[in-house]
């Protein structure tokens, strides 16, 4: 696709009215979308493409900028006839995504943060990646940073995929890398990214070494937006766990479509989903009679959408806030329900372990003593599909 002077290139998909454009990280290709992409694409038009520099796309002298990155953007989407989208970006992808939100917010309806921040790395970090770009090295330092994108699990499980991502990389243009790690380099978008506006959401793999949990939370807070955690993924979530990422940007979906005076009953059956899983939710929407069909909707709209549809905690927090109340009360029950729902949350066995301390200080040993046996059984079940208690209680 011509996008001004350069040729992007790009890939279409999916369908509706509302646009999700996809961008890829530093030494990466559209094509790390494609699992998420493919999912979301019954719901939205998709757009994916490569940044300039990367894949297909034309890879013009070195150095470039965010705001470079940004006009391709806005000239790609003039060229597709796109007047508004959502922007899911991951690593340099978030970045460029929140410098377009600010350069063009009117054409910004909501962004999907991955794996990012508002500034990223140091400027020595770039130096040597650029040096070792330009020296037409990237294969020296390849391996390093295929150990940053995926988790030892995914490079286990899938040698052939990884060997493919790491000559995705290698085969990038060495000025479309230098040139990105100098828009990398000079980025540092704190002060715009906080005076934004628009709705967000930011996600993380909870191995991620790259650009860490932390990083991504401090962003969250920068945009008033909430977190969360994609269990078992590191830097590339969308390739290590493209269902959970498309879980997520399908739930941001649905609260961007909601009507703009807050409809509970929408927002709790997404918070909902998001931390029992569907499957749980399913089988409680199923079992449910005339006897509970009123406590179910109370539930849903003023407990699922009211506190977990709140900003300002993520959910992660909340979980955890949740489990210690469930532990202190004690409520066995909802605990164990919850504890399976830790899947979904990001919650960690050794969260659990020191959530369970905190309560022994503070409620009792014999209620710590008593999570701790409930958790050990949870925990040595199967976790493929989340919480299987019928009863669904928040």
């Amino acid at each position: 696709m011509q996008a001004g002077e350069l040729t992007l290139h790009c890939r279409q998909g999916g369908r509706g009215d509302r646009t999700v454009v996809f961008l890829n990280s530093l030494g990466s290709d559209l094509s790390i979308w494609d699992d998420v992409a493919g999912t979301v694409a019954p719901h939205v038009r998709t757009v994916q493409y490569d940044l300039r520099g990367h894949g297909l796309s034309d890879a013009p002298p070195a150095p470039y900028t965010v705001r470079d990155h940004s006009l391709d953007l806005a000239r790609l989407l003039d060229a597709l006839g796109v007047e508004c989208a959502v922007l899911a970006g991951v690593s340099v992808g978030g970045l460029i995504a929140q410098d377009f939100a600010a350069a063009f917010p009117e054409r910004v309806d909501g962004l999907v943060l991955m794996d990012t921040g508002a500034r990223i790395g140091t400027a020595e970090l770039w130096a040597a990646r650029i040096a070792a770009a330009e020296a037409g090295d990237l294969g020296r330092i390849a391996p390093g940073v295929l150990a940053r994108w995926f988790t030892p699990a995914f490079m286990a499980a899938r040698p052939a995929s990884a060997r493919g991502y790491l000559n995705m990389m290698t085969r990038t243009a060495p000025q479309g890398y230098a040139g990105t790690c100098a828009a990398l380099r000079d980025a540092d978008l704190r002060v715009q990214t906080a005076a934004l506006t628009v709705p967000a959401v930011v996600l993380c793999g909870e191995h991620d070494e790259a650009t860490p949990p932390d990083l991504n939370r401090e962003l969250a807070a920068l945009l008033r937006a909430p977190f969360e955690s994609v269990p078992g993924a590191a830097h590339l979530p969308g390739v290590e766990q493209p269902q959970a990422v498309a879980r997520h940007l399908l739930a941001f979906l649905e609260r961007l479509n909601a009507p703009a005076w807050p409809d509970r009953v929408s927002a709790g059956m997404a918070a909902r989903r998001r931390v029992l899983g569907d499957a749980h939710v399913d089988r409680a929407s199923a079992a449910t009679t005339d006897l509970d069909r009123d406590f179910q909707a109370f539930i849903t709209e003023y407990a699922w959408g009211g506190p977990w549809s709140r900003g300002t905690l993520d959910t992660h927090t909340r979980h955890l806030l949740t489990l210690a109340v469930l532990t202190a009360l004690p409520r066995e029950h909802e605990l164990e329900m919850h504890v399976r729902a830790t899947v979904n949350t990001g919650v960690t066995p050794d969260e659990l372990r020191e959530v369970f301390m905190q309560v022994a200080v503070y409620a009792g040993v014999p209620v710590a003593n008593r999570a701790f046996q409930i958790a050990k059984r949870v925990l040595a079940e199967p976790r493929a599909e989340g919480p299987h208690a019928q009863e669904d209680k928040p």
